[in-house]
């Protein structure tokens, strides 16, 4: 079935069905809900390219992805995407991904952005100082950020969640518990939501007159090897600390892997709290110790963005431009006193 058909099914002018289906705010609810009742009855689907000739959008969502040899692929991104994808499915729009080293992001973004392929680009993985943001600011395209970067003026659209109080409260809920003596597994350390933790992390001990010290941080990519080396680390030191703050529950994986294997019983030897993105193959809950966490899903992020990015494309707004999550506090058996000597 085509454009004509289905309006002719339906009694209205080909302009109207399509207004209806992309969106535009003069079509009623009435009329909307009418199409797109037709639409899934027929099984009818938009020539895209027609689409775009008429509508002067291409439907399309744009993203650069970051690859190259030794790149390795991480399960939190591809979490993010699945909430991406879960709301452009709902809307009819595509993704745009282009490939690019990650050393040539900038000029990818362009690229991707003067391509006529996309109506919206997102970023994510954002870094302090992150050079992305002026090319993006210099564009006559709608974006949104995933996350922050810390030391740039914050005057650009991003969801983030509030890194830094997560990791405050979680170090705060370890000195009550009695614990002086602290580590941190956390992401690369040019990454912003790893800055902006370490930063909770320091200003709540500083509350209590303690310090990180250097030996007892890690910053890698977030693997459970990763989560393993670091650990193992931990505990040759002369004075282990007693009290773990892991920024991903598959470093967290591997954490509690290298407590295992020394004889060490997590929530009594040590306690850990990690960040849950609610990644659905591993469950806080579902651990042997299920895990205290700090819990925001990336899922959920995906679709609010995209929410966002299709909303602006079809003029459904207003959005609010800055979104600032706070995260979940979950106490579980992972945490507990610090061991009496």
């Amino acid at each position: 079935m085509n454009l004509k058909q289905l309006s002719e099914l339906l009694g209205l002018s080909q302009t109207t069905v399509s207004r209806a289906l992309n969106g535009y705010p003069e079509v009623n609810e009435a009329t909307r809900e009418r199409v797109l009742q037709a639409v899934k009855e027929t099984g009818y689907r938009p020539n895209k390219a027609a689409q775009r000739l008429a509508t002067g959008k291409a439907g399309s969502i744009g993203l650069v992805m970051p690859t190259a040899p030794g790149h390795q692929s991480d399960v939190h991104f591809g979490e993010f995407l699945a909430g991406l994808g879960e709301e452009a499915v709902r809307h009819d729009f595509h993704f745009v991904i282009m490939p690019a080293d990650p050393d040539d992001e900038v000029a990818a973004l362009r690229r991707l952005a003067i391509s006529g392929n996309v109506d919206a680009l997102f970023v994510a993985y954002m870094r302090g100082h992150d050079p992305r943001l002026a090319m993006l600011k210099s564009l006559s395209m709608p974006y949104v950020v995933h996350g922050r970067s810390f030391g740039s003026e914050p005057d650009y659209p991003y969801l983030d969640i509030d890194n830094e109080g997560a990791f405050y409260d979680a170090t705060r809920l370890l000195l009550q518990l009695g614990h002086t003596r602290f580590a941190l597994m956390n992401g690369p350390m040019h990454l912003d939501f790893a800055i902006r933790r370490k930063n909770g992390v320091i200003s709540a001990l500083a509350e209590r007159g303690l310090a990180l010290d250097e030996g007892c941080m890690s910053h890698a990519l977030m693997t459970d090897e990763q989560g393993l080396l670091a650990m193992e680390q931990f505990l040759r030191l002369p004075e282990r600390p007693t009290a773990i703050l892991c920024s991903s529950t598959v470093l967290a994986l591997g954490a509690i892997r290298a407590v295992n294997q020394a004889g060490l019983r997590l929530g009594e030897d040590i306690s850990l709290i990690a960040h849950d993105d609610v990644l659905p193959l591993l469950k806080p809950e579902s651990f042997s110790v299920p895990l205290t966490t700090t819990r925001s899903s990336l899922r959920a992020a995906g679709v609010r963005i995209a929410q966002r990015l299709i909303g602006t494309v079809k003029q459904a707004g207003p959005f609010p431009d800055q979104e600032l999550w706070k995260t979940e506090l979950i106490v579980r058996a992972s945490t507990g006193p610090v061991p009496q000597a």
